[in-house]
């Protein structure tokens, strides 16, 4: 799975979704013209976006999923992340690809722009089971009460930890976990080493604004994905807590200083060199880790709410039609073989064949289908060591308990608004009210806008 930069990402969607206003598309002229039918014969060129092969588990999903389709389908990869003003062009000038691979995040304001059709004949004709899909996974995915792409992976948070320094500390993970924001603030002091050569807790922001909102009992936006609350009391004490913890260690310049000077995919890591004490990361950190620097020692728990609760903020990717595909039956058939139970136990199967030849643990895989995920997770076998054996399953209960944000027409645009507030705090720019009062004004300004074309488009 691709690690990319979010707000990198965002910031270019939102430049080139601003200059490609030509890139709106009808969202039902190619869908009305098509019979989804799951016995159908299928031919024709598929040409899909955004998708790579390179590892075993897309490989053995894409091997499979080309059988099933048969020869007179002839699947092409634009390989790479996706590019987003390629893409856009691309529909705007009529030639788009057949299918295209996204984050989930983009799936709005792709959706508001009609640069990708609605699924929900796809989904019925060829029999898709939506209520495999966990549920913030497919509302990340779903737009004006219909769903626009199938959800594929799952991204969600773990803390870590570093065990010899937590017992040096005289803590334990639970006060570094986010159950107790009095006690993670104290055990970040402990674990802080002196002259900022060591990172106590690095709460990780700006990304993960939305999960420490949500430990503390609330959300940037409103379910609907209409009204910001940007600046409502739970963000506001949200932020003030992740700068304080910053501040406590001289602030975010000399923590962000040691974080950037680990070699954060290699051996010196920075919890092989005992340069962080603890942070939330996404699950995928955890193979890294296993790979790399296997004798670390490192706890592992969910992130917990401040009532104790595991929490996740899920993210990942989908399968989305552009809007004007020239196949759009193949390229439903396509999403929903890739991502069906049978898909991923094979994905399964073919990364424990390569992790047992490298005598390495197979630490399981996160879907956004549940029925999935638990069968994958049987496969799952002990690790024999108790460290990595917490890692796995802290993981699985976070998956379990994920939220998200709400799919709207103005996603990218509204989370650079949230990220650059949360910027201007932590370079001392602004205080966490005021930031978040001008970012929540500019955010619904934003909002407004964008539903309001979106009805006036009709």
């Amino acid at each position: 799975m691709k690690k990319g930069s979010t707000r990198g990402l965002a910031l270019g969607i939102i430049g080139i979704l601003a200059l490609t206003s030509c890139a709106t598309g009808s969202s039902t002229s190619t869908d009305d013209a098509v019979s989804y039918d799951p016995d159908a014969t299928l031919s024709g060129d598929l040409s899909i976006m955004g998708f790579s092969s390179s590892d075993e588990v897309a490989g053995a999903r894409l091997e499979r999923t080309e059988k099933i389709l048969g020869t007179d389908v002839a699947v092409s990869l634009v390989e790479g992340d996706l590019d987003i003003q390629q893409f856009l062009s691309s529909v705007a000038a009529g030639d788009p690809p057949e299918l295209v691979y996204a984050d989930r995040a983009q799936i709005g304001s792709f959706a508001a722009r009609g640069a990708i059709i609605p699924l929900d004949k796809c989904i019925s004709g060829e029999g898709i089971d939506t209520g495999q899909y966990r549920a913030p996974a497919l509302a990340q995915v779903t737009f004006n009460d219909s769903v626009y792409g199938i959800p594929e992976f799952n991204q969600v948070q773990v803390t870590m930890a570093n065990t010899s320094l937590l017992a040096a500390a005289g803590v334990t993970v639970d006060a570094v976990n986010g159950s107790d924001w009095t006690a993670m603030a104290d055990a970040n002091r402990k674990l802080a080493g002196a002259g900022g050569s060591v990172i106590g807790v690095d709460p990780k922001l700006p990304e993960f604004l939305p999960l420490w909102t949500a430990a503390n009992g609330g959300a940037l936006i409103s379910d609907d994905g209409k009204t910001a609350s940007l600046n409502d009391p739970a963000v506001v004490e949200a932020l003030e807590f992740g700068v304080g913890l910053y501040d406590a260690q001289g602030g975010f310049a000399s923590v962000k200083a040691v974080r950037d000077s680990a070699d954060f995919f290699g051996a010196g890591n920075q919890f092989a060199t005992n340069s962080l004490g603890a942070m939330p990361m996404e699950q995928w950190y955890i193979n890294v880790l296993n790979d790399v620097s296997p004798d670390a020692t490192i706890s592992f728990d969910t992130v917990r709410d401040t009532q104790g609760n595991p929490l996740a903020y899920a993210g990942g990717s989908a399968w989305a039609i552009p809007a004007g595909s020239d196949n759009p039956a193949a390229a439903c058939r396509f999403a929903r073989t890739m991502t069906e139970v049978d898909a991923w136990l094979a994905a399964a199967e073919a990364r424990i064949d390569k992790r047992t030849a490298e005598g390495k643990p197979f630490t399981g895989i996160l879907t956004g289908n549940e029925v999935a995920d638990d069968k994958v997770r049987a496969l799952v076998q002990p690790t024999g060591s108790a460290q990595w054996d917490s890692a796995i399953a802290a993981m699985y209960e976070a998956n379990d308990n994920t939220f998200s944000l709400p799919a709207n027409p103005a996603d990218a645009e509204f989370t650079t608004i949230w990220q650059d507030a949360v910027n201007q705090v932590l370079n001392g720019q602004a205080g966490a009210q005021e930031a978040l009062d001008a970012a929540n004004k500019a955010a619904q300004t934003a909002l407004d806008k964008a539903w309001a074309d979106i009805e006036e488009r009709g």
